[in-house]
């Protein structure tokens, strides 16, 4: 079956439009609905041409404390030659609509929806949209921790539909996990996956554990549990959730629920 990847186009609602939505932000998670992506909140970074940005998720202190998520929107021509400032910052790319031109250590490489890259802290890459229409990605941050004897990973560049997805055990292969990297490499101290769920899966207990989430709905729509709450959710919606915030599924719609999942893996909790 082929994936389908949801992306912004912004926009701005009329006057005739209610106030009533689906956002919601509490202590324990964030769901920051597809509509809610408008123009008005769309921001700019330095060094970037032609492009526009959604941030779905920064650190706050005493919320969610490891990771930045943005969406880019980079007009034919635009892009930028110095996209990554802080030299600690380690990167996943991950197209959902148009192609991207990637530049790593002098080497291009086109980037088409499901592309993925990988690029580890001080990596020399740049990107561009050399296409005639524009190019929406997510660009998910992280400052990399160092552990002495550990190595940094290599850049990763890959798509999704060149992965096999991991069914998990005793589910049919109705919930699998598509893994870019290796789950038992430790030198990696975040993940980002995708997750599909078929027609009527479940997450069949309240998952309760350290690592932070952040989950982009790529396709279709689902009932999701956050803590004490269900929550509906569909294509272009993100939740954002605290580390230890119960969270379970049920992929109630008529088509597959997948999300696209970042997560903070294989290091000790910092003690200070």
């Amino acid at each position: 079956m082929t994936p389908k990847y949801y992306a912004p186009k912004g926009g701005h609602p009329g006057q005739d439009q209610l106030l009533t939505g689906r956002a919601v932000f509490t202590e324990a998670y964030a769901v920051i609905p597809a509509g809610t992506m408008q123009d008005i909140v769309v921001s700019s970074l330095p060094f970037f041409e032609d492009t526009r940005v959604w941030v779905l998720a920064r650190p706050l202190s005493g919320f969610a404390e490891t990771f930045s998520q943005y969406i880019l929107e980079v007009q034919p021509g635009g892009g930028s030659d110095r996209p990554e400032s802080d030299p600690d910052a380690q990167a996943v790319l991950f197209v959902v609509e148009g192609t991207l031109t990637l530049t790593l250590d002098g080497n291009d490489h086109k980037m088409t929806p499901g592309g993925y890259a990988y690029l580890p802290p001080s990596a020399a890459w740049s990107l561009r949209n050399t296409s005639d229409a524009p190019v929406r990605f997510h660009w998910i941050r992280k400052a990399y921790e160092r552990v002495e004897g550990i190595d940094i990973p290599e850049p990763v560049i890959t798509n999704e539909n060149d992965i096999a997805p991991d069914p998990m055990p005793g589910t049919d292969g109705k919930w699998a996990t598509t893994r870019f990297v290796d789950s038992l490499d430790v030198r990696h101290d975040m993940h980002v996956t995708i997750v599909t769920f078929e027609p009527g899966a479940v997450i069949p207990f309240l998952e309760t554990h350290v690592m932070e989430h952040g989950l982009y709905v790529l396709e279709g729509k689902a009932v999701y549990r956050l803590n004490t709450d269900w929550v509906e959710v569909e294509a272009g919606d993100f939740m954002w959730l605290r580390a230890f915030c119960p969270q379970a599924c049920y992929a109630g719609g008529p088509g597959r629920f997948r999300y696209l999942l970042y997560k903070d893996v294989n290091r000790h909790m910092k003690l200070r």
